[in-house]
């Protein structure tokens, strides 16, 4: 709407409210401990709930650098985070007697695509290393004839058997079905959930489906399944053939079922932390703006200002003071505070604060102290953004 005052003098009332708002253009980047997710890989997550889902909920080891991100992405929506582990301890969960490590989707392909685990390793692996992974159990039917006995029937509305496109090309008996569950209830509070389910995925290497994906059971599992790999092919040795005029082992349904175990989360060093920040130093590779460092200790946080925010000279570190210089120091803290700031270089590069915040961990109904890093770089996306 727009009306004359007086001659010469106009006056517009413009609706902000069609508007939409932007991804934020000030990307954050925090490297830490996580109890889930792949490790030393950069993923980009846009909310607590995401953060979440990606990386598991906090636990006693994990809550200082998830809540250093949460705090963050309770300002901004763009954040880079990277999962350190000690990559010589930790292990994905699996259904056999060998536990193994798949740190993320990469190595996973280049070793293990091909089925070519040993039989040790079981059938089944959990997606990410950790002890959540203990939490799951997988069962898969191969053999159509044993549908009625098998315990997950109900939750499939149909036996496997052969799928029309394997039919047509004289093949046969490639279908299955995979169920995935939450078997002591890590993930979600509540034993036995189910977690995912693949109807009639198929045996054979080629097979699609009608819009022309694949529907190889290892691809379906590899491309959707948050939860687990594919290790081997159970000694069925035709499984992963062409379709074309192949007769699929069936399969024996009671072979097919496995409680994953051996998960290790494998506790981050300070040199894993830093490798895990060594994935930001490129600028050619990654735009960031500002780094989170959480609760790291100084000799992080000063590789971090060194190594990262100084080389790069297009984003900030934040650091927050000790716990100990913050925290229940009554008289002490600016001393101590001070102290801590000069064990550090100077640098235009990063940005000290001077506390911690008692915030509620409603995922474990318990208060957690939190430094303040993480809220300080999400005010400077809010300023950014507003």
């Amino acid at each position: 709407m727009a009306f004359q005052l007086s001659p010469g003098v106009n006056v517009s009332e413009i609706d902000l409210t069609t508007i939409v708002p932007s991804v934020g253009v000030s990307a954050g980047a925090i490297a830490g401990e996580l109890a889930w997710g792949p490790i030393n890989e950069v993923v980009t997550i846009g909310s607590e709930v995401q953060l979440a889902e990606r990386f598991g909920k906090p636990t006693s080891n994990t809550y200082l650098t998830f809540f250093s991100a949460a705090n963050f992405l309770s300002y901004g929506n763009n954040l880079k985070v990277v999962r350190a582990a000690n990559t010589s301890v930790a292990k994905n969960a699996s259904g056999g007697n060998t536990s193994v490590l798949i740190a993320n989707q990469s190595q996973y392909q280049i070793e293990y695509y091909d089925l070519s685990a040993s039989s040790n390793v079981g059938m089944f692996a959990a997606r990410y290393p950790g002890n959540l992974g203990n939490s799951l159990s997988v069962g898969l039917l191969a053999n159509g004839a044993n549908f009625s006995a098998w315990t997950y029937s109900e939750e499939f509305d149909g036996a496997p058997s052969t799928s029309i496109n394997t039919g047509l090309v004289g093949g046969s008996n490639d279908e299955m079905h995979i169920i995935v569950l939450d078997q002591s209830g890590a993930f979600t509070g509540r034993a036995n959930t189910v977690l995912e389910k693949y109807a009639y995925v198929s045996k054979a290497f080629d097979a699609t489906n009608d819009d022309g994906s694949s529907n190889y059971y290892v691809n379906v599992i590899n491309d959707r399944s948050k939860y687990i790999y594919i290790m081997n092919s159970g000694a069925n040795s035709n499984w992963g053939l062409a379709a074309s005029n192949t007769t699929f082992t069936p399969g024996d349904s009671a072979s097919y079922f496995e409680s994953l175990s051996g998960g290790n989360a494998g506790r981050p060093g300070n040199g894993d932390v830093i490798l895990g920040y060594d994935l930001f130093a490129n600028p050619e590779e990654i735009d960031i703006s500002l780094i989170v460092t959480g609760a790291a200790p100084q000799v992080v946080s000063e590789y971090v200002v060194d190594n990262i925010a100084e080389t790069r000279k297009d984003c900030v570190a934040f650091i927050s003071p000790e716990f100990g210089d913050a925290v229940n120091n009554y008289g002490d803290e600016v001393t101590d505070i001070v102290t801590y700031r000069n064990e550090f270089n100077s640098s235009s590069y990063a940005f000290l604060d001077s506390g911690w915040k008692y915030q509620f961990d409603k995922y474990n109904n318990v208060y957690r102290w939190i430094p303040l890093n993480g809220d300080i770089a999400g005010l400077c996306v809010r300023t950014d953004t507003t």
